[in-house]
């Protein structure tokens, strides 16, 4: 199963004390890589958030942002009744005594100390911020997981249908290799035969038959084509296996690259250069998948 690593998410939690809205996305990268940007309020909370968030991916470049709406009962300072009313029973009292004529007016003792209670975030996030965080971390991973096995699927049905088209060429070159090598091998000992007789040599058979060999392993491409079937099989395996894939198919596509590389350049054949260069092509498609793969 392949999960991409294309995802994104916005996560929305709401609380007695304000919001917390998150926004996570992830694209392909070759390791994990984390970013995160939280207001000051909760930057003690950084490290968890990232201790969760590498727990979750394998590979990809993690964006996290978070945002803190507080609540206008968090931001609105309170009155503190049993300070304003002492307060204002001591002032009335010296109005008296002093027989002034001017009143106690309520706005005056605001500015007092103590009247104002302003609720205290701190003792709030403490309490509650940790827990708030995580479940709303685990509600959007949980979303961009979703996007991402969404998105590999897609991913999926691309690589099966090139590797069907890979085959397909490699199958293309190993028939069109059956009709060429003998041609080759009868040309190669032509050409010799023909360079021994101008210079007076007597051929040797088994000499010639021992030449051609070593001389055929140059631009004889059976090995090739073995090690590339065996890297569909092994393919084919790996698509198989639930964990991360995306580093193994991806070197895998380097040693299937490296083989058509040199199949192209070991023979002559026009027709089947060609068909190395439909593959080379093909193969680069599914690198460009696989890439995105986690």
């Amino acid at each position: 199963m392949l999960n991409s690593m294309t995802g994104f998410s916005r996560v929305s939690r709401d609380y007695q004390w304000g919001s917390v809205i998150m926004e996570l996305s992830t694209v392909n990268h070759r390791y994990l890589e984390i970013s995160i940007r939280v207001p000051k309020e909760l930057s003690s909370f950084e490290p968890m958030l990232n201790q969760q968030l590498r727990k979750a991916f394998v590979r990809g470049k993690v964006r996290l942002r978070v945002e803190l709406l507080l609540a206008s009962t968090m931001k609105a300072a309170r009155i503190d009744p049993v300070i304003l009313q002492s307060y204002f029973r001591e002032i009335d009292s010296v109005r008296e005594e002093l027989d002034l004529n001017s009143r106690v007016e309520i706005g005056d003792l605001l500015d007092l100390p103590g009247v104002l209670d302003s609720p205290s975030l701190t003792a709030v996030l403490d309490a509650e911020g940790e827990n708030a965080l995580a479940e709303t971390l685990k509600e959007a991973v949980s979303s961009v997981k979703i996007m991402r096995e969404m998105e590999g699927r897609h991913l999926l049905e691309d690589v099966l249908m090139n590797l069907e088209n890979y085959r397909a060429h490699i199958s293309s070159i190993e028939e069109a290799w059956e009709i060429s090598r003998e041609s080759a091998l009868q040309g190669l000992k032509d050409r010799i035969a023909d360079l021994m007789e101008g210079m007076n040599y007597t051929v040797d058979e088994g000499r010639l038959a021992q030449e051609i060999a070593i001389m055929s392993d140059k631009w004889d491409i059976s090995e090739e084509l073995s090690r590339t079937r065996s890297h569909l099989d092994k393919f084919d395996e790996i698509l198989k296996e639930t964990d991360a894939l995306g580093r193994k198919l991806d070197f895998l596509i380097q040693e299937m690259n490296r083989e058509i590389n040199t199949i192209a350049s070991k023979v002559s054949d026009s027709q089947i250069r060609w068909l190395a260069v439909e593959g080379k092509t093909t193969l680069e498609k599914i690198r460009e998948q696989v890439q995105n793969v986690e």
